[in-house]
């Protein structure tokens, strides 16, 4: 936004002076023009003083937390070095954006910029530039000038405490560790690289992605496929439409996808969470920086693309536990939803009528309909596990 050069006191100054010119000519007084003079004169001096001194700064920001939390608040310690004749005193303001809010203001100079940010969408963002407002010791010219450079601030998913499975549950077959050996899916794969022409897309490093800002994939090596998997059906047709605001049903959605991957990593499951395309989101294998990876993947997740057959997805080696996590559901979307052997299917429909909901029981899933809030999904989860995986105290 631009900001006019001369405050409501130097416009009024300014104005008058003319206007007692105007004045002094029709009734011939001649001390009014000399006061007219001066009334103009003042603003443009001040506009000179102003605007005339060269400035420039260097702003580099230190926030508390990595990522940040949806509703979870951070520290944000900005320095700033301005170089410039004589220390000018003013407003200095911090340009934020939608994904997060706090009060990133304050007089200058002072010893520190200090504020507080709030996560309020999830998202990747960048906190800057840096703003200065300035005025002359009169109040009637005005500067604003910004100040480089930026910083990146990650908002994750909130996620939520779920009940946990009492026992391991392997696969089809029944066995704790059914695992297949095969390429390019498990606990090896670490080592992220450039992305080459023909490299699935299952096999996107989200983090270095974002850090390196071009499309990097895990390295493929010989390793075990997961025990448990968790899809986020982000097909477009099952979600409201995009707008200003983000769909409350599918910020949901995403806070249960993030919840139930780390409570099956936890329960000691290795975790795979990809969405309804196949593309891979994340790999829970038991180390921390896995699980950074996944939030910061899930940070940037959107309805989009069409609806696929869940087998395809799934592939031919079933998994223990299969969460799937989708949107409003007709009856006639059962048929592309098979529960490819899982030992334990669950499913959370966004909306879904009761005719869905037979169907999909049919098809051998344990479905329930998504709530409207994060705070109600631990007994949304708890409710939809079998009567055999629910444990108590």
């Amino acid at each position: 936004m631009k900001t006019r050069p001369l405050t409501a006191r130097g416009w009024a100054s300014l104005l008058s002076g003319l206007l007692l010119i105007v004045v002094a000519n029709l009734v011939s007084a001649r001390p009014l023009v000399h006061l007219g003079v001066l009334l103009i004169a003042l603003p443009l001096l001040s506009l000179v003083t102003v605007r005339l001194p060269r400035r420039r700064g260097t702003v580099t920001r230190q926030i508390s937390t990595d990522l940040l939390t949806v509703g979870e608040t951070s520290r944000v310690t900005v320095r700033f070095d301005l170089y410039a004749f004589g220390i000018p005193t003013g407003i200095w303001s911090d340009t934020l954006p939608s994904a997060v809010r706090g009060s990133a203001t304050g007089d200058y100079p002072e010893d520190a910029l200090r504020y507080d940010l709030e996560g309020v969408h999830r998202g990747i963002s960048t906190l800057g530039p840096l703003l200065l407002h300035t005025t002359d010791p009169f109040g009637l010219a005005r500067r604003r000038q910004e100040f480089g450079g930026t910083r990146t601030i990650t908002v994750i998913p909130q996620t939520v405490a779920l009940a946990p499975l009492p026992t391991r549950i392997g696969a089809a077959g029944g066995s704790a560790q059914t695992r297949s050996t095969r390429l390019g899916q498990g606990a090896d794969d670490l080592i992220p690289r450039p992305y080459s022409s023909g490299d699935s897309r299952r096999r996107i490093h989200w983090r270095a992605t974002a850090h390196r800002g071009d499309l990097m994939v895990r390295q493929e090596e010989a390793e075990s496929s997961p025990d448990a998997l968790v899809v986020l059906d982000r097909a477009a047709d099952r979600w409201a439409r995009p707008g200003e605001e983000p769909d409350p049903a599918f910020e949901c959605a995403v806070t249960l996808c993030a919840s139930a991957a780390l409570r099956l990593a936890q329960d000691g499951y290795s975790v795979d969470v990809l969405d309804s395309t196949g593309v891979l989101l994340g790999a829970l294998r038991g180390f921390e920086e896995d699980r950074e990876d996944l939030m910061i993947a899930l940070a940037q997740v959107a309805p989009r693309g069409g609806a696929r057959d869940l087998r395809t997805v799934v592939g031919s080696s079933p998994p223990g536990p299969l969460v799937l996590i989708t949107g409003a559901l007709e009856d006639t979307d059962a048929e592309k939803l098979g529960t490819a052997g899982a030992a334990v299917p669950l499913l959370f429909a966004a909306a879904a009528s009761e005719a869905a909901l037979s169907r999909l029981r049919l098809h051998g899933w344990h479905p329930s309909v998504q709530p409207g809030s994060a705070g109600e999904l631990p007994a949304a989860w708890a409710s939809a596990l079998p009567l055999s995986a629910v444990t108590h105290g």
